[in-house]
């Protein structure tokens, strides 16, 4: 008899009126410890919306956000980050004009209790420094520590948001689309971060993705929204073979 996993995240009845338009609709999803787990969806089903909601960017209107069993639905997004939520953009959200170190560093030193303040480079021996190179290596990345973050190429630079979330010890872990605009060339490196991420930290992952065969090969369970619902959660295989999945996609499921 398998022993059940703790939740990581679980939402319990998420909903998201802006204006009188329903943006999510009683949302339930229970996310377990440590697992990868892919959200999909046609445009505007209300993915991104959903994880401006668990970072705390968006306040639901009805609903509960759990992180490792914590109410965290009324707290600050820097509380979210302090408990151990970490996130990404579908734009990136690094500073162009750093560094990749100076980039990794910065995040580094605040998790080890500092500020942002750039006043501490560039000391190449304190614990800051030493965590972003391992973190740097760790993705691949340890050959471009000095160029800046807006020279490098868009699947580096998914990388690079990698790497600053590591430094953080971030133990659940919100990606939306990292596999956007990247080049064919640097996806199967970007999925082998993602997968490392999960496996050698033990952290927990919610992907938003539109590529979905390197979804499916990547993650162990799949979220499907439709119309700010989820309307199936299951493993990839039994999502693709889901009519009502299926449907969805072909725009013909009921609302």
């Amino acid at each position: 008899m398998s022993i059940p996993v703790p939740s990581a995240l679980r939402i319990e009845g998420l909903g998201l009126q802006i204006g009188g338009a329903t943006i999510l609709k009683d949302v339930e999803l229970d996310v377990a410890a440590g697992s990868l787990v892919g959200v999909i969806g046609p445009n505007g089903a209300g993915k991104t919306t959903l994880f401006n909601v668990i970072s705390g960017l968006m306040k639901p209107t009805s609903g509960r956000v759990l992180m490792n069993g914590d109410d965290i639905t009324s707290a600050s997004v820097p509380a979210r980050a302090r408990a151990g939520l970490g996130r990404t953009f579908q734009t990136s959200s690094l500073f162009p004009r750093l560094s990749v170190l100076e980039n990794v560093r910065l995040a580094a030193q605040v998790s080890l209790g500092g500020d942002y303040s750039l006043l501490r480079f560039p000391r190449r021996t304190d614990a800051a420094t030493e965590l972003a190179f391992a973190k740097l290596e760790a993705v691949g990345l340890s050959h471009k520590l000095d160029t800046a973050a807006g020279d490098i190429s868009h699947g580096d630079k998914r990388k690079l948001e990698i790497a600053v979330l590591l430094v953080t010890n971030a133990s659940i872990v919100l990606l939306d689309e990292p596999m956007a605009g990247v080049g064919s060339g640097d996806v199967a490196g970007l999925v082998e971060n993602i997968r490392d991420m999960q496996r050698q930290n033990g952290c927990t992952v919610l992907m938003v993705e539109h590529h979905i065969d390197v979804l499916m090969g990547l993650v162990q369970k799949v979220a499907v929204m439709y119309f700010g619902s989820i309307i199936a959660y299951d493993t990839p295989q039994n999502i693709m073979d889901d009519p009502l999945v299926q449907s969805a996609y072909l725009g013909t499921a009921a609302a």
